[in-house]
């Protein structure tokens, strides 16, 4: 249906060729993998003067830095389905570790170390993410203070299809890390702690010898990584792609993208730059800033993340679109969660975040 052609308004293409005077607003569902129409409206979706409510957008400024966060990690948002927390270690880790509530994702911020694990050691650094199954037992040894997002999953970390791109498209399978049997580097402790997570609820049992002392093994369960820096994006010069087509991990009800640096679509051919105002319906988004110039939003700096809950529009500041004029590529890097169902947020994000955040659209 294209009812706005009365009114002279027309454009074959999303985000191509937006009328002068219009703003392109992507009303879809499943996020962005569903059906879809969009709306050209006269003015900016953010364009509210007050916003009276719960449903807003928001954001938790960098908080690596402050006490809560050191030398543990703290859980920021939750569901059913996910649980995202962040944390600063300066120093190893006393404990082995094993989830057995959830499947993990570590996302490296900052920092040096190795994951030992019972199917063998993985070096990590700036950038990477680790894949840990569910019942891996592992402990963190840290060599430079780490800064790191750990995301637990009630599902696994699949790796999504890539269709007709072909199996070596966003990254080449040579790009993910396995480990090799490996024996524990700690072999001289009289009692060695595996710390193991159940419903929520932490029990310690004690070993006489390193629980990390397994000869070989073989099967398609282990832990992997990947760095984001061999991430690969899918790019059109004639087309925004949507965050869909950066999907890096789907798990139940949820997926991982990755936005990296890439070359900005062609201002020849009319093509929107930054990314188009939507509501999210179907689906929350959090998106964690790791590096680069976020030119799409105001005071962001590495290390923050924004919360954009289903229902309430989002999308460029207003500076952004002058920014974008001028802009061949975008050198941003950032990690997206997008849930299908709500995030509540805890008492730690209540008492962190900056309240003011969905002021900054206004003018």
């Amino acid at each position: 249906m294209e009812s706005f052609k009365s009114s002279g308004t027309h454009t074959k293409q999303a985000h191509v060729k937006i009328p002068k005077g219009h703003y392109e607003e992507e009303h879809g569902r499943k996020g962005f993998f569903g059906r879809v129409s969009h709306l050209y409206h006269q003015n900016p979706l953010t364009n509210w003067t007050n916003i009276d409510g719960d449903l807003k957008p928001r954001n938790l400024p960098p908080v690596f830095d402050l006490p809560e966060l050191q030398e543990n990690d703290q859980c920021f948002f939750y569901n059913n389905d996910v649980r995202i927390n962040m944390g600063t270690f300066s120093k190893t880790v006393e404990n082995y570790l094993r989830n057995a509530d959830f499947d993990e994702m570590y996302f490296i911020h900052e920092g040096e170390g190795r994951f030992e694990t019972v199917y063998g050691h993985i070096p990590y650094k700036r950038g990477d993410y680790i894949i840990m199954p569910r019942g891996t037992t592992y402990k963190i040894f840290v060599d430079k203070k780490t800064k790191l997002l750990n995301v637990e999953s009630a599902s696994e970390f699949e790796e999504p299809d890539r269709g007709m791109l072909g199996p070596n498209a966003l990254y080449d399978q040579t790009a993910i890390f396995t480990p090799e049997a490996a024996y524990g580097s700690e072999q001289d402790k009289k009692e060695y702690i595996v710390q193991i997570k159940r419903e929520g609820k932490m029990t310690h049992v004690s070993y006489p010898n390193n629980p990390l002392d397994v000869s070989g093994w073989k099967g398609s369960v282990y832990p992997w990584r990947l760095s984001i820096y061999d991430y690969c994006p899918v790019n059109s010069h004639r087309y925004h792609i949507p965050p869909s087509g950066h999907t890096t991990f789907v798990c139940r009800n949820f997926v991982v993208c990755s936005f990296v640096e890439r070359p900005l679509e062609s201002s020849e051919h009319g093509v929107l730059k930054v990314p188009f105002y939507h509501s999210n319906i179907d689906f929350d988004e959090i998106l964690f800033y790791h590096q680069g110039n976020f030119f799409s939003r105001d005071n962001i700096d590495a290390g923050a993340i924004t919360f954009h809950p289903q229902g309430i529009h989002h999308g460029p500041h207003p500076k952004a679109f002058e920014k974008a004029d001028d802009k061949e590529w975008t050198d941003e890097y950032a990690v997206m969660i997008d849930t299908r169902y709500p995030l509540k947020r805890t008492e730690i994000f209540e008492k962190l975040e900056n309240k003011d955040y969905w002021k900054s659209w206004m003018s």
